[in-house]
């Protein structure tokens, strides 16, 4: 088994998930699993999480990301699609204000969907045990957005994966156009789109299709992505739709 790939990743992250209270030394382990539990358990965002109490490592992807690029402030509303186990949901509250904290700039809202479960978080409204691209999502989506509308969609979704690399990069790809579909109905114009792919052959329709609608679509790949995951982001701002 590839040790880069999505199944075996998702098989150690449930390890490692499981085990971090527990002795190492007590662990029946292959090499493999020996060695990507020792590289989480040494990893400095793993660390760093536990420090600033967010739910998981992914947090300090989009902090990176906001605070280079800017997408999140005071008062907007964000929608947080694969938003399980919370991590960027806690970023998107604390960097638009949606507790209402600060009562010198404005407050915002967040969104939350997944399909798994989500632990209750102050500041965010959540949809768990919820697909995204089914149209009665959809609908209670607009329903609870103010206005119907959202200034910025997040998505760190990904597939159930099958260890096939080019099937699980076209799922990937599959669900990130269905949220810019989704995006016709519900992007406020000049609005924000940040969406996790995995590198395939397919990533460029997805790119071609972003430019169709944005005027600013860049990738990212933030030193928080390990260095051997495929994975990376897309960048799309300045939504065209009127």
């Amino acid at each position: 088994l590839c040790t880069n790939s999505p199944v075996f990743l998702g098989s150690c992250q449930r390890l490692a998930s499981k085990c971090l209270h527990t002795t190492v030394s007590f662990l029946k382990k292959t090499g493999t699993e020996h060695w990507w539990l020792e590289r989480h358990l040494k990893d400095p965002f793993v660390k760093a999480t536990k420090q600033q109490h967010y739910r998981c490592r992914s947090a300090f992807k989009l902090l990176e990301i906001d605070d280079k690029l800017h997408i999140l402030r005071p008062g907007l509303s964000v929608l947080d699609c694969g938003a399980a186990p919370g991590a960027w949901s806690q970023v998107a509250v604390e960097r638009v204000n949606a507790l209402g904290t600060d009562p010198a700039v404005p407050t915002g809202f967040v969104l939350g969907v997944d399909l798994l479960r989500i632990s209750p978080l102050e500041g965010a409204v959540f949809l768990p045990e919820a697909d995204i691209a089914d149209p009665g999502t959809q609908r209670t989506i607009q329903n609870l957005l103010p206005a119907g509308k959202v200034d910025v969609i997040l998505s760190d979704m990904a597939p159930n994966a099958t260890g096939i690399k080019e099937l699980d990069h076209q799922k990937l790809i599959n669900l990130c156009l269905g949220l810019l579909n989704l995006s016709q109905i519900i992007l406020k114009p000049k609005g924000t789109m940040l969406c996790k792919f995995w590198d395939g052959r397919e990533s460029h329709l997805l790119q071609s299709r972003l430019k169709e609608q944005f005027q600013d679509v860049r990738t990212i790949k933030p030193q928080a992505s390990r260095k051997d995951s495929a994975e990376s982001y897309y960048l799309a701002r300045l939504y065209k739709r009127k």
